[in-house]
């Protein structure tokens, strides 16, 4: 079957209320922005604007705010067809505080997790190259199955999967629970995206790079990208070895949220263009570079490719 999808984004879509005021605490914040979010959202656009093709696996609520979700989600090419709209659960939000580092962030979760397996049939996984999700998106039921199920469906089909380990438990207080469906999903050997704050997080104390590296090996991962914010970036890949790349500087950070959605996005598309991690690493880095840069989303008006090609 030809491959007319380039990335099954599968996982949470939502609204994200990012503070207006910079590096203000959420109870000090006054003014919210309202914007699409959700990190698989985040990819699945970002996708688009790389001129990939991208369908989005969510639910959302059957309201104002689903509505507001549909029409953003289209203007931007996702396809959507795959989006369940709940009757009985409203559009889940989050409010973020706008931060130069890991923002804090307050969830209100509710038709984000009601993803059903008719919602990722076999005709779509045929047709696709990778499948991706997220921690938050594993963190709960009914999608946790779902996305586990379909993820091995997509393995025994011959996607590459793909995993964002962003994990908090503030979302998924169950940590052995979290460990435990996280070594159901690495045994599909996914490309792996986490970094130090997601680790820190998942395993209650600070980390070695070895650790970390031998811990998601060990559960069946070929490729671990764990990213360290100011300090660059480390690539582990057990055929291949280590590989780390230096921050982009960025003078002027205007918001980080998103930041290493685009930075995996940069990361998933150059793998998809064959390019060997030196590469890949270069090109997620810039992407991540460029959001920094920009409140919200990647900024309008700008060809993606040609800023890659270029910068």
């Amino acid at each position: 079957m030809e491959k007319t999808i380039d990335i099954i984004c599968a996982g949470e879509v939502l609204i994200d209320f990012i503070g207006h005021e910079m590096n203000s605490s959420i109870n000090k914040t006054k003014d919210y922005h309202r914007l699409l979010g959700g990190s698989p959202t985040n990819v699945a656009v970002n996708a688009v604007r790389l001129g990939l093709k991208s369908v989005l696996i969510a639910a959302c609520g059957d309201d104002g705010l689903g509505e507001y979700i549909i029409r953003k989600l289209k203007s931007n090419n996702v396809i959507t067809s795959q989006i369940r709209k709940s009757a009985t659960h409203p559009t889940s939000v989050i409010f973020v505080s706008k931060s130069t580092s890991t923002p804090d962030f307050i969830a209100y979760r509710e038709a984000d997790c009601h993803i059903e397996p008719n919602q990722i049939p076999e005709h779509l996984l045929k047709s696709a190259k990778i499948f991706h999700t997220t921690c938050f998106a594993l963190s709960k039921n009914p999608a946790r199955t779902t996305i586990v199920e379909s993820a091995k469906r997509a393995k025994a089909l011959g996607l590459q999967t793909s995993i964002d380990i962003n994990f908090s438990e503030k979302i998924w207080p169950d940590r052995k629970e979290a460990n435990q469906i996280l070594t159901e999903y690495l045994a599909t050997n996914p490309l792996v995206k986490v970094s130090e704050d997601d680790c820190y997080r998942l395993f209650d104390e600070v980390k070695s790079n070895d650790y970390i590296f031998d811990y998601f090996h060990g559960l069946g991962a070929d490729t671990i990208c764990l990213t360290k914010g100011k300090d660059g970036v480390v690539l582990s890949n057990v055929a291949l070895g280590i590989f780390y790349q230096a921050a982009f500087p960025v003078a002027d950070i205007r918001d980080a949220t998103g930041a290493g959605d685009a930075f995996w996005t940069g990361f998933l598309y150059a793998q998809l263009h064959n390019k060997n991690f030196e590469e890949t690493l270069t090109i997620a880095q810039k992407l991540a570079a460029l959001k920094l840069q920009n409140v919200g989303r990647l900024p309008e008006g700008i060809d993606i490719q040609e800023y890659l090609n270029t910068n």
